[in-house]
């Protein structure tokens, strides 16, 4: 089984759609995935997932189903360096984070006094099991650390979804704490991100991570990533996200 994990192309979020170029990331990710085999989709409920994805259902002729889980993980928290608002969960500065022992554990991030206000650990065991029960509906159900393939199969499901919620998902299938790609990996817009299962026993299934953040049908057009979601690579760069 392959899993791609697409985020939605270049934002506009003040009307939960996309920009101008988020448009043409969109379409040439159309024309992408119109080559590739894809035989479910599933999308966020957001303007901006479900717009990504328009272009390319119409290609492909196929029809998506909504999952409210695929919604942006937009959970808020106390960041320690900010007093006036509420802060999204992976927008903590460096110095702060890395500070904190617990956030690099999977068994303990959650553990945090500022996480556990904002009842985090609970959004992310909701999108986990919703995100297992859509494995298991497709034939591979969780064990402990692996899944039993009850059916396995080389069908390829596609998520539309947003660069926070796709994390939450990775840490899940790859056994990471979230904290860690959250703030360590970034996936462009309209990136595809690839998992596929390994059977090396019958009847015992590992998802394994053999592509991120693929952009090449960007590149391929001569379209530079969009820098929604990053910050600046240097201080100097005054016109570059800061925070």
């Amino acid at each position: 089984m392959k899993l791609l994990i697409i985020r939605h192309a270049d934002p506009d979020y003040a009307i939960d759609s996309l920009t101008e170029k988020g448009w043409r990331e969109a379409e040439y990710l159309s024309e992408h995935l119109a080559n590739v085999p894809i035989d479910h989709v599933y999308v966020s409920p957001l303007g901006r997932a479900k717009d990504t994805a328009g272009l390319t259902l119409g290609k492909i002729g196929k029809t998506a189903v909504e999952k409210e889980w695929l919604r942006e993980f937009d959970k808020l928290i106390d960041r320690p360096d900010v007093t006036t608002k509420k802060m999204i969960v992976w927008d903590w500065l460096p110095q702060d984070w890395t500070a904190e022992e617990r956030f690099f554990s999977r068994n303990h991030w959650f553990e945090n006094e500022r996480l556990a206000r904002a009842e985090v650990e609970k959004e992310y065991r909701w999108v986990t099991e919703n995100l297992d029960q859509l494995l298991a509906s497709h034939g591979y159900v969780r064990e402990g650390e692996i899944y039993r393939a009850v059916r396995p199969n080389t069908e390829t499901v596609a998520l539309f979804c947003h660069f926070g919620v796709q994390c939450v998902m990775l840490s899940h299938l790859l056994h990471f704490s979230p904290m860690l790609l959250w703030h360590d990996l970034m996936a462009p817009p309209s990136s595809v991100t690839t998992l596929t299962t390994e059977e090396r026993r019958e009847g015992t299934a590992h998802f394994r991570l053999n592509g991120f953040g693929d952009i090449s049908h960007l590149t391929m057009h001569g379209e530079p990533p969009a820098f929604a979601g990053r910050f600046c690579e240097c201080w100097m760069n005054k016109e570059e996200r800061h925070d």
